[in-house]
């Protein structure tokens, strides 16, 4: 990953007032602008947290350039990757050529903002479902139900923080896993660039929002993570790390 989130995205999205503006424009028009960005390497959060993990189905939030998909593929995941940076995701797909045929067809790539994606949104039981649309029927295969949902860095707001953890746990198979990755709020302490501090969160905030009769949390957390500085050298950050079972009865 260059730099501390590429020096926070460069300050691009925030317009100059150290808020960062998580919207679709935002992010296309920033991904545009520059040759790849991220290392190729996946989260290490998700590496340390995944690795052990059967594989099954997989929803990558947000997905970016790809490294989190790509690497669950290589283990054997079936991949939905999910993001709203069309520049992001083409990326992703060159990135997954490289791989060869046999990972390539484990990811299905699809430009979606999930807080408003129908395919998240389960119909009443008293409603008959209506005609799937064309990109409800490509990712039929998935049920909409995921052995694995991960959501690394999404950087929201307070409010649409609770709602995104709502829908996606909504997804999540019984007996599979939830994982969430942001940046601890200690991180506003070391001076590294940061989106801001509404925008970060505990690991015990995100615990919080799952519902104990339907989740198991297995690790709620700050977790100390290495990082390249500018000019060279290394700092240590923290990272706020949920990562939920769903029960499965």
């Amino acid at each position: 990953m260059r730099g501390i989130l590429g020096a926070m995205v460069d300050g691009v999205l925030s317009g100059g007032t150290g808020e960062m503006v998580m919207d679709e424009d935002a992010w296309e028009a920033w991904y545009a602008a520059r040759e790849v960005e991220w290392s190729g390497r996946p989260n290490s959060q998700l590496v340390a947290e995944v690795g052990a993990l059967a594989p099954g189905r997989a929803l990558d939030v947000g997905c970016g350039e790809g490294a989190d998909a790509l690497w669950l593929a290589e283990r054997g995941w079936q991949v939905l990757a999910v993001d709203f940076s069309a520049t992001a995701l083409r990326r992703g797909k060159a990135q997954a050529v490289g791989l060869g045929r046999a990972v390539a067809a484990r990811v299905m790539w699809m430009r979606a903002d999930v807080m408003t994606w129908s395919g998240l949104d389960a119909p009443p039981a008293s409603t008959p479902a209506p005609a799937p649309a064309p990109a409800a029927r490509r990712v039929s295969r998935f049920e909409t139900r995921f052995d694995l949902v991960s959501a690394q860095f999404l950087h929201l707001a307070a409010d649409r923080r609770r709602a995104m953890v709502a829908r996606l746990c909504g997804v999540v198979a019984p007996g599979g896993s939830l994982l969430v990755v942001g940046h601890d709020p200690a991180d506003l302490a070391l001076g590294v660039p940061r989106p801001g501090a509404g925008m970060l969160c505990e690991a015990r905030e995100l615990a919080g929002l799952l519902d104990p009769a339907g989740w198991e949390v297995l690790v709620a957390q700050a977790r100390p993570r290495p990082v390249a500085v500018s000019g060279g050298g290394e700092l240590v950050v923290r990272d706020a790390v949920l990562h939920a079972r769903r029960r499965a009865s």
